[in-house]
């Protein structure tokens, strides 16, 4: 197995600016203040000459008994227990403080080997920058910059000797769907993570905005793998006035982007707000396979789920592709199903729809109503082939497409979605008329 690297310390001391050296991602937001990761956060190791995980965790506050720092606390705790190395990180600029001493207490007690990594060290003599460092036990520490990348392939190499080498894994395994869980503030998406996992994994803590990053979890259920991504609640822009929700906001619609299925939960105690409808539609512009939950389903009566009900049917019309659930998250009450609708959406995103069908399906929408004319001229339409998954696209090949309305659009989708039984996904028609050789030629 690929061993686990672990980055713990104090808040803003450069973990997650490792973290997206390590991964060479941008997968964690890094911003000048303290406290901006949460939960611990998951990667691929790409710098070194081995494979490995690296876990980013939030700022670790090892004596806090309550709130969210508490929360991020147990978060950092579980993620030590989890790894097979611990790199604790200290800013070698601000030198050693009390919350240092602290931290290292914790982790003499962790049984996992721990690598003293002092960061920030760009431009210096690097025995004396390093040297206060000593007292705290862990031998002797390791000088780099994450920012400029100094010192870090050297200080993975060093840690990853003492790990046997892992089994080359096979680059063509299925790794499954990426589903992101998306939706307003507070209406229940980590507590749906954590009971899809069977496990308080992220934190779900009674205030909105708990979430500020995307959190990636692998986990496999029936013997079939999924990634989860956990993501901050969406908010209007003209209601996001921290540097913190403008970055969140950012995270969760690349998530969004990179998901091959999105579930997208609603508060049934709330009404459906323009702001359900707006995310639901960053959803279906992104070509995204889509499932929803109506969370919080438990705590509501009879008259309330009529009227959310209509509601989703009158507000979020649009969304007519994609599949209900009625559950709650907190009892785990119908979250089972779910994931069902999960594998039939994906299903239905990467589906391969051979030529031949499509172009007997085409046909025989065309028999049962043709595209209304444009002038003199009516749209012939030859073939169609697939152009893409994720979401599935068409293209129609034929003669004078380029006025095909868009209500005959939607009437060859459906016929589509119909005839291939694509259920949670949308699906996208793209028209390509032929040359028309003449109409270069002088009219004369």
């Amino acid at each position: 197995m690929k061993p686990t690297l672990v980055l713990v310390g104090r808040p803003n001391v450069g973990k997650s600016t490792l973290f997206n050296r390590l991964t060479r991602t941008r997968d964690a937001l890094v911003a000048d203040m303290p406290g901006l990761t949460r939960d611990r956060h998951y990667g691929i190791g790409r710098v070194g000459s081995r494979d490995y995980f690296v876990v980013d965790t939030g700022g670790f506050e090892p004596l806090a008994k309550e709130g969210v720092v508490a929360e991020m606390a147990r978060q950092a705790e579980a993620a030590i227990a989890e790894g097979d190395a611990l790199l604790f990180i200290v800013d070698g600029r601000v030198g050693l403080t009390p919350h240092d001493k602290q931290i290292a207490d914790t982790l003499r007690r962790a049984g996992r080997p721990v690598f003293l990594v002092v960061n920030k060290g760009e431009g210096v003599n690097r025995d004396t920058f390093s040297a206060e460092f000593h007292e705290l036990g862990f031998g002797t520490p390791y000088v780099i910059s994450a920012a400029h990348g100094e010192g870090v392939r050297q200080l993975v190499d060093l840690v990853l000797e003492s790990f046997p080498a892992a089994a080359e894994e096979d680059e063509g395994a299925e790794r499954g769907p990426r589903v992101a869980i998306v939706g307003r503030p507070n209406v229940g998406k980590s507590t749906l993570i954590n009971a899809l996992l069977g496990e308080d994994r992220v934190i779900a803590f009674d205030m909105p905005g708990t979430t500020r990053d995307a959190i990636a979890i692998p986990f496999e259920r029936n013997g079939r793998a999924y990634t989860l991504i956990d993501t901050a609640g969406l908010r209007r822009r003209g209601k996001v006035f921290e540097a913190i929700e403008k970055f969140s906001v950012i995270k969760t619609l690349q998530a969004v982007e990179e998901a091959n299925v999105v579930v997208m939960v609603l508060d049934a105690s709330q009404d459906i707000s323009d702001q359900d409808a707006h995310i639901a539609g960053f959803v279906l512009d992104a070509g995204r396979a889509l499932v929803l939950a109506i969370n919080k389903w438990d705590s509501v009566d009879d008259y309330r789920r009529e009227r959310v009900r209509a509601e989703i049917e009158r507000k979020l019309y649009f969304l007519g592709f994609a599949r209900h659930h009625y559950i709650s998250a907190l009892k785990s009450v119908g979250v089972g199903a779910l994931l069902k609708s999960v594998d039939l959406a994906y299903a239905a995103a990467m589906a391969k729809l051979p030529t031949p069908r499509l172009t007997r399906a085409l046909q025989l929408a065309v028999s049962k109503q043709a595209p209304p004319r444009h002038g003199v001229f009516r749209p012939k339409m030859r073939y169609a082939h697939q152009g893409g998954q994720n979401p599935p696209v068409v293209v129609v090949h034929g003669n004078a497409l380029d006025h095909v309305p868009e209500a005959y659009r939607r009437y060859l989708e459906r016929a589509f979605v119909d005839t291939f039984k694509l259920q949670g996904t949308p699906l996208r028609i793209e028209f390509r008329s032929a040359h028309n050789p003449y109409a270069d030629k002088d009219k004369d």
